[in-house]
């Protein structure tokens, strides 16, 4: 299985790409991006384990690298993660159960010391 901070480079590097061919397009999602992930009735640790469930149901590894770092940085603990992680598997199936192997393998990549 892939190191999960080289699937976030490949984020990156796709938003770079992005940035620059489609700036108006991607600078728009940006706003949105922000807008909804701000505080607001729900902190942002919480709209993070949310976008992690959807990830994980989305079978998305770009999603999830993405989101699992953003919840680490805002304090998310691995249980509650993981607890995200099984509700979308719960929700999604077995093939949603496959992807939690996605979020533990990168909270592993994250917190290396």
């Amino acid at each position: 299985m892939e190191d999960m901070n080289k699937v976030l480079k490949e984020v990156h590097s796709s938003l770079e790409y992005l940035n620059k061919n489609y700036p108006e397009e991607t600078r728009a999602f940006g706003i949105f991006l922000k807008e909804v992930e701000e505080k607001g009735a729900l902190d942002t640790k919480t709209k993070e384990l949310i976008s992690i469930a959807l990830s994980v149901e989305a079978q998305c590894k770009w999603c999830i690298a993405f989101h699992t770092k953003e919840a680490l940085k805002h304090g998310a603990t691995n249980e509650e993660i993981m607890e995200a992680s099984l509700v979308a598997a719960l929700m999604g199936g077995g093939p949603a159960m496959m992807y939690v192997q996605l979020v533990v393998k990168a909270l592993e990549d994250f917190q290396k010391g």
